[in-house]
């Protein structure tokens, strides 16, 4: 019996990266004039799935999320991946707003992904949802590109990553 050859689909940040970013975004916030004397926070501890934004007003808080996102894209931390709360009234006047980082395919998510590989009528392919990832198998390597291909067209409101490739 052949072997039948596999890859993961997958999502997530490189959480070294958000960190990464989160620094380089503060120092330019705390060096910019339209920030003096406001309040600019972007809270984020190191592995947290979650970062807050605390700003002086929507303006302040939408600029910031301006030179994050610059930072997120320059190192190559998929934007797509952070989802933004509606922003909520703080104390003082102020406004925060909480960033979820998503670092796993969610079920409705994995679903659909499944949904579509099995609507395509695909020769041999199959897929199936293990935890937050989904793996899609075929005997040929020629079929695996070519889900790839059309997953890589396909729009799910995340960055898909393909790896374990066997």
């Amino acid at each position: 019996m052949a072997k039948d050859e596999s890859f993961d689909i997958t999502t997530g940040c490189d959480l070294q990266e958000v960190a990464n970013a989160v620094n380089q975004a503060r120092k330019e916030i705390s060096t910019r004039f339209d920030f003096k004397n406001v309040v600019a926070e972007i809270d984020y501890e190191h592995g947290a799935t979650k970062m807050g934004l605390h700003a002086a007003d929507d303006y302040k808080l939408e600029a910031m999320w301006q030179a994050l996102s610059q930072r997120l894209i320059a190192r190559n931390v998929p934007v797509k991946n952070l989802v933004r709360a509606t922003p909520q009234k703080a104390s003082g006047g102020t406004v925060r707003q909480e960033v979820t980082l998503v670092q796993g395919i969610e079920q409705d998510i994995a679903k659909k992904i499944v949904k579509f590989v099995k609507d395509q009528k695909y020769k041999k392919a199959q897929a199936q949802i293990q935890g937050d990832a989904v793996r899609v198998s075929a005997p040929a390597r020629d079929e695996l590109q070519q889900v790839i291909a059309d997953l890589k067209q396909q729009d799910y409101g995340i960055e898909l990553k393909f790896g374990n490739y066997r």
